[in-house]
C-alpha cells in the first residue's frame, strides 16, 4: 500500500455515484479499508487482551470473589460505553471530521490503560476501566463512521468483511500478547496493548486524510442529545439492533469468563496452564472467524444476500456450544473455539453491512451508529450477570453454553424481519 493509494482513499466518497468511480477509486477504497482494518484490530486485541489481563488482577484482588468481581469490572465499564458512544457519534456529527475523535480518543486510552496495573481494589480497578472504555469507544465510533461516509454502498459487504478480519485477527493478538507478558508485569501488557492503539490511530489519521464534510444540523448539544433515541423509529433499524444486542449477547457471555472456565470447567492436558490454554484457543478461533468473515463478505456482495450468513452463523455457534455443555475435554474446547469462531466470523461479515444500509439519516450516520452499538456494548453489561446466572442456576458452565447458543439462535431470528435487506 501505497502513500499514493492512501491519498486516494481519503478523497474517495461515498456519495459518488457509480458510474462515476474509476479504477483509481477503488484503489482508494481498498487501501481506506486496509487501514480500517489496521485500526479495528487494534482495539479488538485492546479488549481481547485486556480480558486476560483483567481477569488476572481481578483474580489478585478478589480471589474468592473473583467471577463477581470481573463482572463488576466489566459490567459498569459496559455502562459507560454504551452512553458515550451515541454522544461521541452525535458530537463528532455535528463537528463534520472524525479524525480529532479517533486520535484523540487512542491517545487517552493508551495514557489511561498505562495505570491500571496499580490499581488494587475492585472499585479503583472499576473506575478505571470505565475510563478507558470510554476513551476506547470514543476511538472506535468515530473509526466505525469512516465506512458510510466514504465507502459506497454496493462495497459495504467487502468492507465489512475485510474491517470485520480485525475481530479474528485481534482475538488472536491480543490473548497472546497477555499471554507472553502478563507473567512478567501486567503493567508491561497494558502499555503493548495500548501502544497498538495508538499507532493505528496515527496511520489512519496521517495516511487517511479526511474532507471536512458538512457539519451536522446545528440544533445544539441538548437537541443532539434528545435525538439520539429516533433512529430507533426506523423498523428495519430496531430489528437489526435487536438482533445485533442478542447475539453479542451470547458471545460475550461465554467469552467474557474464558479464562475460568478453562480454569474450572475443562480437563487440561498436563503442564497446561489456563492462561495458556486460552492463548491456544484464541489463534484457534481467530483462524475460522477469519475464513469465515473474508469468505462472507466477498460471498454476500456478489449474491447480495445478507440474511441466509446471519441465519448460517447461529446454527453453527448453537451447535458449537453444545459440544463443551456435555463435554468437559480439551478436545471439546477447541472444536468449540473453531465453530465458534467460524459462526461469530460469518455473523461480522455482513453485520457492518446490513447496519450501515438501514441507517435511517445519512447525515446523522455516526450518531445512529453510536446508538447501533449500543447494542453491542449493553450486552456487555448483563453479559457477566448473565453467565453468574446460567453458572450458579443452570448447573455450572454447561448451562451457560446452553443459553449462549439458545440466544444465538434467538439472534439471527430478529434479523429475519428486516425488509431493506435480503
Amino acid at each position: 500500500m501505497t502513500a499514493q493509494d492512501v491519498e486516494k482513499a481519503a478523497v474517495a466518497s461515498a456519495t459518488e455515484a457509480p458510474s462515476a468511480r474509476t479504477a483509481g477509486a477503488s484503489t482508494g477504497h481498498r487501501a481506506l479499508m486496509a487501514l480500517l482494518l489496521i485500526g479495528n484490530t487494534a482495539v479488538i486485541s485492546v479488549y481481547m487482551g485486556a480480558g486476560v489481563l483483567l481477569a488476572l488482577q481481578a483474580a489478585q484482588i478478589s480471589p474468592d470473589g473473583k467471577v463477581a468481581a470481573l463482572g463488576t469490572v466489566t459490567g459498569v465499564a459496559a455502562l459507560v460505553a454504551t452512553l458515550v458512544q451515541p454522544i461521541v457519534g452525535a458530537l463528532s456529527d455535528r463537528g463534520g471530521r472524525r479524525g480529532p475523535w479517533i486520535l484523540g480518543g487512542a491517545l487517552a486510552g493508551w495514557g489511561l490503560l498505562a495505570m491500571l496495573a496499580d490499581l488494587r481494589t475492585v472499585l479503583l480497578l472499576t473506575i478505571g476501566w470505565c475510563a478507558v472504555s470510554a476513551a476506547l469507544n470514543t476511538y472506535q465510533v468515530a473509526t466505525s463512521s469512516v465506512i458510510p461516509d466514504r465507502i459506497p454502498e454496493k462495497l459495504r459487504g467487502t468492507a465489512s468483511g475485510v474491517v470485520g478480519l480485525g475481530i479474528p485477527l485481534g482475538a488472536f493478538l491480543g490473548p497472546w500478547l497477555a499471554a507472553q507478558v502478563a507473567p512478567v508485569s501486567l503493567r508491561t501488557g497494558y502499555l503493548l496493548l495500548g501502544g497498538l492503539v495508538a499507532f493505528a490511530a496515527l496511520l489512519l489519521t496521517s495516511f487517511a486524510k479526511e474532507r471536512r464534510r458538512p457539519r451536522g444540523r446545528s440544533a445544539g448539544l441538548r437537541g443532539q442529545l434528545t435525538s439520539l433515541g429516533s433512529a430507533l423509529r426506523g423498523r428495519d433499524f430496531r430489528w437489526a439492533f435487536t438482533g445485533r444486542a442478542l447475539i453479542t449477547l451470547g458471545y460475550f457471555s461465554v467469552s467474557g469468563f474464558q479464562l475460568y472456565i478453562v480454569q474450572d470447567h475443562t480437563a487440561l492436558p498436563a503442564g497446561l496452564s489456563p492462561v495458556q490454554a486460552v492463548a491456544v484457543l484464541s489463534p484457534v478461533g481467530a483462524v475460522a472467524m477469519a475464513v469465515s468473515t473474508a469468505l462472507g463478505g466477498v460471498l454476500s456482495d456478489r449474491t447480495g444476500r445478507r440474511k441466509p450468513f446471519v441465519a448460517g452463523a447461529a446454527i453453527i455457534s448453537a451447535a458449537a456450544a453444545l459440544l463443551p455443555a456435555f463435554s468437559d475435554s480439551w478436545t471439546a474446547m477447541l472444536v468449540f473455539a473453531a465453530l465458534n469462531g467460524l459462526g461469530f466470523g460469518c455473523f461480522m461479515a455482513v453485520d457492518l453491512a446490513i447496519v450501515t444500509l438501514v441507517l435511517p439519516s445519512a447525515s446523522d450516520a455516526a450518531r445512529d451508529l453510536g446508538v447501533l452499538n449500543m447494542a453491542q456494548a449493553g450486552p456487555q453489561i448483563v453479559s457477566p450477570l448473565v453467565g453468574s446466572l446460567a453458572v450458579s442456576v443452570l448447573g455450572g458452565y454447561t448451562g451457560l453454553f446452553l443459553v449462549a447458543g439458545a440466544v444465538a439462535v434467538l439472534g439471527s431470528l430478529a434479523m429475519l424481519p428486516i425488509r431493506g435487506v435480503r
